[in-house]
């Protein structure tokens, strides 16, 4: 069975969408000692002690860090994990 000309073919209207990454951002609090932040850093995400503490730092002096990126549903499972290690932390589309 042939098409009409000035239908388009599913093929032509089906295009998938670009993945768009996420950001999981930490943000400072008064109650966690800095010392807690960098040893959550380094058990969940693995980072070296290096890359913790810098994140730490960014954290405490400049309010936030981005400490993650990928796709949004993993970005949100890691907001959880910090909650539960009674971090605050967000979800955000990253700017591009």
């Amino acid at each position: 069975m042939s098409t009409p000309a000035s239908l388009p073919l599913i093929e032509d209207v089906l295009v998938a969408a670009p993945l768009r990454p996420w950001e999981l951002v930490v943000w400072d609090d008064p109650v966690n000692l800095m010392s807690y932040v960098t040893r959550v850093f380094r058990t969940y995400f693995g980072y070296s002690d290096h890359q913790a503490t810098r994140l730490m730092l960014a954290v405490h002096n400049d309010g936030h860090a981005i400490v993650a990126t990928g796709p949004r549903e993993t970005m949100e499972v890691h907001a959880q994990a910090m909650h539960d290690y009674g971090l605050w932390a967000t979800v955000r589309a990253a700017t591009p």
